[in-house]
């Protein structure tokens, strides 16, 4: 029951992200990175990273290309 509910909230959730916020914390668990990793190879802060996967702001043109550039080198 528990699960279920768990699984729900979460597509519910995810629903609510932008298209890049969903593509980075898929990348994330595929490639067993954390934030500090990602913001260190995509040379952007931790605190960026942090609001771009909650999609409290919008995201540059730059700061989308500098993550895309760094998911699509691993």
């Amino acid at each position: 029951y528990y699960l279920i509910i768990y699984l729900l909230r979460r597509n519910v959730f995810m629903d609510n992200l932008s298209e890049l916020a969903q593509e980075l914390i898929n990348f994330e668990r595929e490639n067993d990175l954390n934030d500090n990793e990602v913001a260190f190879g995509s040379h952007l802060s931790v605190e960026r990273i942090h609001e771009i996967k909650s999609s409290n702001t919008p995201v540059t043109s730059e700061e989308a290309e500098l993550l895309q550039r760094f998911m699509q080198s691993k």
